[in-house]
């Protein structure tokens, strides 16, 4: 019998093992995949996230958060046009093949009983939870769900029947020479596509690239190069990049509004909602939904609260701090898929009044 199970090894369900952890709980965390592995993702954490990130990590992977390249500054490209913002301060780019690797060791080392290639097959109970996989049956006072967007434990796959428009999510590492320390999001017509520097850790060393990540409807394009093509701006700056990644792909992206809590089970990360990617926090609102979910745990497991009031508790906190994150996103996008004629008057006011552009950052932070 475990305290808690988590189902999903990436930063949200990593977060939320080693908080309970740390709280003497008897934590077992369930991955389908096996570390390090690249993801569909940004791979650009928020300033405001970078302490937890740090208090989270085990002291050897400190460097992670030390090292990591600085974005001082974000630029919006879209017809013809480009805006210029400070982040202030700086953001990070973490590459997600050494975030994930990292944050799973860091469980590990909060003797967390970490186990990856491990399917989970079924859910049943409350207060135990059986959890039924492709190694054998699993009992836990508590359950959260950390499993991404399209597990077969989540009921997101069935909003995909009702989107009209397919979207694809496409990722690769390039190398560019310099980088430039800024993100910068290229808009087209059905999509955009985020440029950020990043390093790679190779042993004591770290490699220079660029992480290249789009999305985009499926009907405007299929690769990476075909989403270059769309902004002559992108198309230009990408004829000196060199592959230094096989490209990833994920899909479809469905917008939703988030559920935090399904039957006790608490849901963190992408289980509980996908944010718009342009706003840069997907690896944040992981880290803060999976410690906050097992903060709202805690009380329970520790005989003070039922499970049905820790779920409420979560629930509760879980739309107070986080969802407006998602419902700002929504606005933004929206605006952004304007026509044009009613978008070339929007972008020109952000132009002349920058503190706009930053208004609408903190709200997505």
């Amino acid at each position: 019998m475990y305290d808690l199970i988590v189902v999903g090894g990436g930063p949200a369900g990593s977060s939320a093992a080693i908080t309970c952890a740390r709280h003497g709980a008897r934590v077992l965390l369930l991955e389908r995949g096996q570390f390090p592995r690249h993801k569909v993702c940004g791979e650009f954490v928020s300033a405001e996230s970078l302490e937890l990130l740090s208090d989270l990590l085990a002291p050897r992977h400190a460097g992670l958060v030390a090292d990591a390249v600085r974005i001082a500054r974000t630029r919006l490209f879209l017809d013809g046009r480009m805006i210029q913002t400070p982040l202030d301060p700086s953001a990070a780019s973490i590459s997600r093949l050494d975030l994930d690797a990292a944050l799973w060791d860091s469980a590990e080392r909060s003797e967390v009983d970490g186990r990856q290639q491990v399917v989970v097959q079924s859910v049943s109970g409350t207060d135990p939870f059986l959890v039924t996989t492709s190694v054998g049956e699993f009992e836990g006072r508590a359950l959260i769900n950390a499993s991404g967007r399209w597990s077969n434990l989540n009921l997101t796959g069935t909003d995909a029947t009702k989107t009209p428009v397919k979207w694809l999510g496409l990722k690769g590492h390039f190398a560019e020479s310099p980088p430039l320390a800024s993100v910068d999001l290229y808009f087209v017509d059905g999509g955009y596509c985020g440029v950020q520097p990043v390093n790679l850790r190779d042993g004591d060393e770290q490699t220079e690239r660029v992480n290249v990540c789009a999305m985009v409807r499926a009907d405007v394009a299929s690769t990476l190069l075909e989403v270059f093509d769309c902004h002559p701006g992108l198309q230009k700056r990408s004829r000196g990049w060199r592959p230094l990644s096989e490209p990833v792909t994920t899909s479809p992206l469905v917008f939703r509004e988030p559920q935090p809590e399904r039957d006790q089970i608490l849901m963190t990360g992408d289980a509980a909602g996908f944010v718009d990617p342009f706003v840069g926090d997907g690896v944040s609102l992981a880290l803060r939904s999976g410690t906050l979910a097992a903060e709202c745990l805690i009380p329970f497991l520790a005989g003070r609260i039922s499970l049905q009031q820790a779920a409420r508790d979560y629930r509760s906190a879980y739309e107070t701090r986080l969802t407006p994150v998602f419902r700002t996103a929504s606005k933004i996008r929206r605006m952004l898929s304007l026509p044009q004629s009613v978008r070339i008057p929007v972008f020109r006011l952000l132009e002349k009044m920058p503190a706009i552009t930053r208004y609408l950052l903190r709200r997505t932070r």
